[in-house]
C-alpha cells in the first residue's frame, strides 16, 4: 500500500529505506553487527567485545538483528551457539563509511574528533526523523516546494499542517533550508549531500550492488537538471559558497571495520545525541 503521492516505484523505494534504517538504527545495533566482523562468535565472546550493554541487554538485540536477517544464529550444540553475519548484513557493512565520510563533511564538528561509529550513529538518527526520508526525497527531486505542497505529497492523507513538526526538526537538524515563514523549502548543502548515503541505502535495500547507487533515479549522478544560471562550457563553473569543497576518490580513507571504533570496541560509547540533532 503507497505511503505517499508520489510515483509507486518512488514510494517503494522511500519505503525499503525507511525499513532498512529501521532495522540498523536502533541504539547498539550498528556495534553489535561492527564488533561480528570477522569469524562467528560464541555469546561469551561477543558479549566481551560490546562489554558496555548490561546483563540481559545484548540477547534481545541479537534477536532483533536475527530476525532482521542481518545475523544468523548457529547452535552447534545446546551449549554451543555462534553468531555471524548473515550475506545480507555483510553487504550492509560498505555503507557504514559513507554515512562516515558525510558526516565529516557536513556534521559540526565537536570539540575534538569522534570516532567514526558515533559519526555513524548521529547520521543515522537524523535520517530516521519521521517522514524524514519522503521529505528528503521529495525535495531533492524538486529543488524547493512549499510546505502545503509538500504535505499533499508526503502525507496525502493527513491534515496538511501536519507536515511542519517533521519539516521543523529537519531544518533544526541541518537538512533542509528555508527563508522562512510561508516560504518555500528546500535541501541544505548537507542534504543534498546526503546523495551518496541514501543512494547506498537504497541498493542494499533492494538487494543491489552499491556501484548502483551511483545511477539511482533520485540520488544519483549525474542528474540532468537545468543549470540555475547561465554559464559558458568552456569555462570552470564556480562552486556556490554554501557547498562545501567535492571530495576526491583519491581523498577517501580505505575503511576497515576496525577502524571504525577509533578507541577500540570496548570502549564505553557515549549518551545518545539530543533530540534537537547533533552538533548543528
Amino acid at each position: 500500500m503507497a505511503i505517499t503521492a508520489l510515483p509507486p516505484d518512488t514510494d517503494a523505494d522511500i519505503a525499503r529505506v525507511t525499513e532498512a534504517l529501521a532495522m540498523i538504527t536502533p541504539r547498539w545495533n550498528v556495534r553489535i553487527l561492527l564488533a561480528l566482523s570477522g569469524p562467528p562468535l560464541r555469546y561469551s565472546e561477543l558479549a566481551a567485545k560490546v562489554s558496555w550493554l548490561q546483563n540481559g541487554q545484548l540477547h534481545p538485540k541479537l534477536k532483533s538483528l536475527c530476525d532482521a536477517g542481518l545475523v544468523e544464529r548457529t547452535e552447534h550444540t545446546a551449549r554451543h551457539v555462534s553468531y555471524r553475519h548473515t550475506e545480507r548484513g555483510a553487504a550492509l557493512l560498505p555503507v557504514l563509511p559513507v554515512i562516515v565520510t558525510w558526516a565529516e563533511e557536513h556534521l559540526e564538528k565537536a570539540d575534538g574528533p569522534l570516532p567514526a561509529i558515533e559519526q555513524i550513529e548521529d547520521g543515522l538518527t537524523l535520517l530516521t526523523r519521521r517522514h524524514a526520508a519522503a521529505i528528503l526525497w521529495v525535495l531533492k527531486s524538486r529543488q524547493e516546494v512549499s510546505g502545503r505542497a509538500l504535505a499533499r505529497i508526503v502525507m496525502p492523507s493527513s491534515d496538511w499542517t501536519n507536515i511542519y513538526p517533521p519539516l521543523r526538526q529537519l531544518v533544526a537538524d541541518g537538512l533542509v533550508d528555508t527563508d522562512g515563514i510561508g516560504q518555500p523549502y528546500r535541501l541544505s548543502a548537507a542534504g543534498d549531500g546526503l546523495g551518496p548515503v541514501l543512494g547506498a541505502l537504497s541498493a542494499w535495500s533492494a538487494g543491489q550492488s552499491l556501484d548502483q547507487a551511483a545511477q539511482h533515479p533520485v540520488w544519483g549522478h549525474p542528474q540532468a537538471k537545468p543549470a540555475p544560471r547561465p554559464w559558458l562550457s568552456s569555462q570552470p563553473r564556480p562552486t556556490p559558497a554554501a557547498l562545501p569543497p567535492a571530495r576526491t576518490t583519491a581523498s577517501s580513507p580505505a575503511w576497515h571495520h576496525r577502524d571504525l571504533f577509533s578507541h577500540g570496541t570496548t570502549a564505553r560509547p557515549k549518551a545518545a545525541i539530543p533530540a534537537g540533532g547533533p552538533r548543528r
